[in-house]
């Protein structure tokens, strides 16, 4: 038995080194606003930790478990109970009525909730869709208490090919990226049919294009607030599956994966 523990001990020493201070940080996918389900087996997918299909967040889950995460899932209306303990709160591509029979909007009691979590030190992640996709009327609301307003624009549009050549993924690419801890080492990125975000205090810009605010950040007390107008980083778009090899989305991906942790209280 003495053997066994000596054998034990220094393996368990090497991991709490290797996960560091991100240890155990939860990070929270809402599954309440983004609530799509498959007809065929009636179970949620579509940017959740379990989809594993391109259309989910599989991969992204993986990254942050890699450095230590614990990954859970909010299928209610966020309060101030149900937001504690949470790192990370994520919220991707709000419902419409053309994606769910009876989508959740968000109102001022969600809004205000989540503000005064933010406010407490939480870290809060808003991935939305153009406004054809995503419903930003009411997500607005919420928005709004960082600072930003998701317009219901369509940037970022894919381009059709030359007949019998492979897709325009160059008509979605952005290479002009800003000294950023999210583009370290990153010189060119896939973002595809994007809204753009207006900024007030305390939001400022992370990439703009053209004038027009693509990422958004704020502080927020003693949390803070990362915006896109577009999931972005799904499993399709995340390595390179689908994406040519020119593309770093997936080293972007693991950028902000370690920004939001070392935001995260």
């Amino acid at each position: 038995m003495k053997t066994l523990k000596f054998k034990v001990l220094p393996v368990i020493f090497f991991s709490c080194l290797f996960t560091s201070g991100f240890a155990q940080k939860k990070v929270m996918l809402d599954n309440y606003y983004n609530n799509e389900t498959n007809t065929k087996t009636g179970k949620s997918f579509h940017y959740i930790w379990e989809d594993t299909a391109l259309s989910g967040f599989s991969e992204l889950g993986a990254l942050f478990q890699s450095k230590g995460a614990v990954l859970a899932t909010l299928k209610a209306k966020p309060t101030e109970e149900n937001l504690k303990g949470a790192g990370i709160y994520i919220i991707v591509d709000p419902d419409t009525k053309l994606e769910t029979a009876n989508p959740n909007y968000m109102d001022n009691e969600a809004a205000n909730a989540i503000s005064k979590w933010v406010k407490a030190g939480g870290v809060l992640v808003m991935l939305t869709n153009d406004g054809k996709n995503c419903e930003l009327d009411s997500f607005n609301m919420l928005a709004a208490k960082f600072g930003m307003k998701y317009n219901n624009v369509l940037l970022h549009p894919e381009l059709k090919a030359e007949p019998g050549m492979p897709r325009n993924y160059n008509s979605c690419a952005s290479t002009n990226l800003p000294n950023h801890p999210l583009f370290k080492g990153v010189n060119k990125i896939f973002l595809k049919e994007v809204s753009s975000i207006t900024c007030t205090k305390p939001a400022k810009p992370v990439l703009e294009e053209n004038g027009q605010a693509l990422m958004v950040q704020a502080k927020y007390g003693k949390g803070f607030v990362f915006a896109v107008g577009d999931p972005w980083l799904y499993n399709e778009y995340i390595d390179h599956a689908h994406l040519p090899v020119d593309f770093e989305n997936l080293k972007a991906a693991k950028n902000l994966v370690d920004w939001l942790l070392s935001e995260s209280k």
